[in-house]
């Protein structure tokens, strides 16, 4: 099956599924294909876009922005563009600033607006998209983040990574002729974000059984799959090669539809993520680059492995066995060299104190219950 028939056969299970949580029916229009953006103009046409807004930075104006405004011009349609600057250590972060700029540009008369990059300018457009109730679609410029079809928008605000409810694209162009040329380090890092949902389902787990939260199998399952074929498909991912990189973003797709189902990003964000949601706030308060996001999970996966390995022999608690049932940190960590992501803490440009800090306080970033939660409110608790 392709993507757009697996997504109504699991539109079709989540809504039969007996779970008590309310699942999104998922319409979404989505071409994983080699030369999928000369499908764009055909579809503005379809659905009556005359003008259009495309946003875009220096790096993913070179990889596709450039053809998708010729292609769109060219069709006779209007475009309005949106560059987006870089701050003084070559980033584009996703804050009020960034924010305002796109609202800003976005006019009134626009009838959709373009993400062409990976997951920063995805979470601005789609943000803002919500705010202005614009449609959004989706050019992918790496396989760097699960991002690309969830509703979820990680922004930077007063300083505080906090993920806002927004709205997901309504059609995904995943060019494999752009995907392929990505920096291995792009693909790495989305190697890195897909490898942290074996602590993610895991605390998903924990914080059924011990937080009494919402739990939906539908979903579990589609994200564990995904992240079983990454792992298949290891050396291929490593090696950059067209099967690999197809991989890679066709699971990266379907962690995002996983959350999007069911409207959370409980599927695919546990412990590791807020680790790694730390570690960048605590990054970019030193004034250095906050490093890719999937690279930063990637770690903090194996980190995280640890302790929680620990908590599995200790604390006499059943529910922690599911901890016993990861990978060893040492696997995590040869898979990460394997396809060329940092595999230490050093290589983030984190220091020992940062790493401490995020595990002191990383619990406290959402209202979840994991295996870092007990660890800082019942094991330390105790201890102290």
């Amino acid at each position: 099956m392709n993507m757009n028939e697996r997504i109504a056969a699991w539109n079709e299970e989540a809504q039969q599924c007996a779970c008590g949580h309310q699942h999104r029916v998922v319409d979404m229009l989505i071409h994983l294909e080699a030369g999928a953006i000369q499908r764009l103009p055909g579809y503005l046409s379809e659905q009556g876009y005359r003008q259009v807004t495309v946003v875009y930075d220096r790096h993913t104006f070179r990889a596709a922005g450039s053809d998708v405004l010729s292609s769109i011009r060219e069709a006779g349609m209007h475009v309005d563009e949106i560059a987006l600057p870089e701050n003084r250590t070559g980033d584009i972060i996703a804050d009020e600033a960034a924010i305002v700029q796109v609202m800003l540009g976005v006019r009134l008369e626009s009838q959709a607006v373009i993400a062409v990059g990976s997951g920063t300018i995805h979470d601005l457009v789609r943000f803002v998209c919500s705010k202005m109730n614009k449609p959004f679609l989706s050019i992918p410029t790496a396989a760097s983040v699960d991002g690309f079809t969830s509703a979820g928008a990680p922004l930077i605000v007063s300083g505080i990574k906090q993920t806002f409810q927004a709205v997901p694209p309504e059609a995904i162009f995943a060019d494999m002729n752009i995907l392929e040329q990505a920096p291995q380090v792009m693909t790495a890092a989305g190697f890195g974000d897909m490898l942290g949902k074996y602590t993610s389902l895991a605390d998903w787990i924990v914080s059924r059984d011990l937080g009494g939260e919402p739990f939906c199998p539908v979903a579990y399952r589609m994200t564990e799959e995904a992240l079983h074929t990454c792992i298949d498909h290891v050396q291929a991912i490593a090696e950059g090669r067209a099967e690999g990189v197809a991989v890679l973003m066709d699971a990266l797709i379907v962690s995002g539809i996983s959350m999007l189902i069911i409207d959370h990003s409980r599927p695919a964000s546990g412990g590791e993520h807020h680790l790694s949601h730390i570690l960048e706030m605590d990054l970019m308060q030193a004034g250095e680059r906050p490093v890719l996001h999937g690279a930063k999970v990637g770690v903090a996966c194996a980190l995280i492995t640890v302790k929680y390995k620990e908590l599995a022999q200790t604390s006499g608690e059943q529910v922690f066995g599911i901890y016993d049932q990861l990978p060893e940190a040492s696997q995590l960590i040869a898979w990460l060299e394997q396809v060329g992501g940092p595999v230490t803490t050093e290589q983030l440009g984190v220091t020992p104190e940062m790493v401490e800090h995020a595990f002191n306080t990383a619990h406290t970033l959402r209202p979840r219950y994991t295996g870092l939660r007990y660890i800082n409110e019942v094991l330390n608790t105790r201890l102290g």
